[in-house]
């Protein structure tokens, strides 16, 4: 799902939204989202997951057309740790649809 689709499923739900609203909407969570991580808090969404910063530490790293050893600096990177509804949603989801595809290829 891209940040549009995500724009057309909120204006679709929701009648009295017009497509500008829905679309300022999502950018307004988006960037207070990214905003957040940026400071460095956590974000938690109860049933969905949690997004929060980690740290990579520096690194040696090699150039694989050359083989030459190149200094890789400390990061600090996004990371999304799903909530147990969420986990359970997908699993029981894609479990359904095993079995869909199961009984296709059995006929």
């Amino acid at each position: 799902m891209t940040r549009s689709d995500l724009v057309e499923e909120l204006a679709a739900r929701f009648a009295q939204l017009t497509h500008r609203d829905a679309e300022y909407a999502v950018k307004t969570i988006l960037d207070a989202m990214s905003d957040a991580l940026v400071r460095g808090h956590r974000i938690e969404i109860r049933g969905f997951g949690s997004f929060s910063v980690n740290r990579r530490p520096p690194r040696i790293g090699r150039n694989p057309r050359s083989g030459e050893s190149v200094q890789i600096p400390e990061k600090r990177v996004p990371h999304f740790k799903p909530g147990k509804a969420l986990r359970e949603a997908v699993d029981a989801k894609t479990a359904e649809l095993d079995a869909k595809e199961a009984k296709v290829r059995k006929a």
